[in-house]
């Protein structure tokens, strides 16, 4: 395996594309955001929707969707990872705040005709125990009583071996994150967002002007957006709330419609299941499965926070080869088909897996959305509008909701960082969590 071939199945179904050229020179905005995965995408458009005479630059290191937004489980999910629920109102709160950001990539798909796996046919969280699917079955009744529609799957029509069951969630929805955030590049182009890609950003000089240094140009600004998940700290931002955490996935070749019928996925997308490590599939619109985690193989902690994984190396292929055995333990029926995908992409994982958004600096003109810890599309839909609220100085909407301005755990500094992921880890099979 070459450091080229870290590319997933995402990016490989997705409609052609060449990503535009980099910033040369100096550049003025209203707004700089920094980052074009689902969270720069998402607050660019809302931005430009809201205010369409400002100058709104969007600045990407590579190509859109090239970070986590096109390397991930291909699931949009309700709810907020880290918070749980008791109060049906709170409930009610949250799902359809989660469920709008859901909405809003259905509805951009249909009205701009975007080719991009979309799919709403529900995903299922699967139970591994009797305890647990009984569990399962108090909180449908909690859920269903406080209008939010899930339901109850038998263990044979989740499709995952060994599983006891498993709750639906109709409303959440499967979604090439490559195809649907590249696809939407016109249409922020259409609303004057000017759209720079294959320009890192290498530091950020803040001010009541601020101040963007990029290979090749520059960019002042009276606000910048961090949209850069995982790679925030590299910016010197976050540095001690967010760990880089390098998950690994791989995927099948498309399997046959008689083979996707014997494992059950007549009814849902895409799965979870209730481990600690916790495993996840999805079917792609190519008829692909996408598996990730389910051990302390499929995820990885470099010191100091690299965000570059090293496919080529022992460690990789002992963790792919962990993935394929899970899978197979999950999905025994998928043994003799062929793995046509492995790649590595970083997550932001905070302490208690809690994201947050908001506002910071002395002139409170550094907006940012992260921490979504693998739970982000839906969420990273939300921020967009969220950070746009905030920049019109009108954050009512948002302030009962556990993410707005949420000060994150901080963590250890390194070298005590990194020997406490991998001695907790090793000790428990469990992700360090507070």
């Amino acid at each position: 395996m070459t450091p080229d071939d870290n590319r997933s199945c995402w990016l490989d179904e997705a409609p052609p594309y060449a990503p535009l050229p980099p910033l040369r020179g100096a550049a003025v905005a209203d707004v700089a955001i920094i980052g074009g995965g689902f969270t720069g995408v998402s607050t660019a458009w809302h931005l430009s929707q809201r205010f369409p005479e400002r100058r709104i630059v969007l600045l990407e290191a590579r190509a859109l969707a090239n970070g986590a937004s096109g390397r991930n489980g291909g699931q949009a999910l309700n709810w907020i990872n880290g918070v749980d629920v008791d109060d049906p109102e709170r409930a009610r709160r949250i799902y359809a705040v989660t469920r709008s950001g859901i909405d809003l990539i259905a509805d951009l798909v249909e009205r701009h005709r975007l080719d991009a796996g979309f799919d709403r046919g529900g995903c299922l969280e699967v139970y591994t125990s009797a305890a647990g699917a009984e569990k399962a079955h108090a909180r449908i009744e909690f859920l269903r009583a406080a209008g939010i529609p899930v339901e109850w799957v038998d263990a044979a029509a989740s499709g995952v071996h060994g599983a006891h069951g498993g709750v639906r969630d109709p409303s959440a929805a499967r979604v090439n994150g490559a195809a649907f955030l590249r696809g939407l590049r016109t249409v922020l182009v259409d609303q004057g967002v000017a759209v720079y890609e294959q320009t890192p950003v290498h530091k950020v000089e803040e001010g009541a002007t601020i101040a963007l240094r990029t290979p090749h140009g520059s960019v002042r600004a009276t606000a910048v957006v961090l949209a850069t998940n995982a790679y925030s700290p590299a910016l010197g931002y976050f540095a001690d709330r967010i760990l880089p955490l390098h998950s690994h996935v791989i995927a099948t070749a498309p399997l046959s419609e008689a083979l996707w019928s014997k494992l059950g996925w007549d009814a849902h997308h895409g799965f979870s299941d209730d481990l600690d490590r916790i495993a996840y599939g999805c079917r792609t619109a190519a008829g692909r499965l996408v598996f990730g985690g389910g051990g302390n193989a499929a995820y990885a902690y470099l010191f100091g926070g690299r965000t570059a994984f090293p496919l080529t190396t022992t460690r990789a292929s002992t963790s792919f080869a962990a993935l394929e055995r899970h899978l197979h333990a999950y999905f025994p029926a998928t043994v003799a088909t062929p793995i046509t995908h492995r790649w590595s992409g970083t997550l932001d994982i905070t302490l208690d897996r809690v994201c947050s958004m908001g506002v910071r600096g002395a002139h409170r003109n550094v907006y940012y959305a992260l921490g979504y810890s693998g739970h982000g599309i839906a969420l990273a839909m939300v921020a967009g509008r969220v950070l746009t609220d905030l920049y019109s100085d009108d954050p009512t909407p948002w302030r009962d909701l556990p993410f707005y301005q949420r000060a994150m755990p901080r963590l250890p500094p390194e070298p005590l960082r990194w020997l406490g992921y991998h001695v907790y880890t090793r000790l428990t099979g469990r992700s360090p969590r507070r």
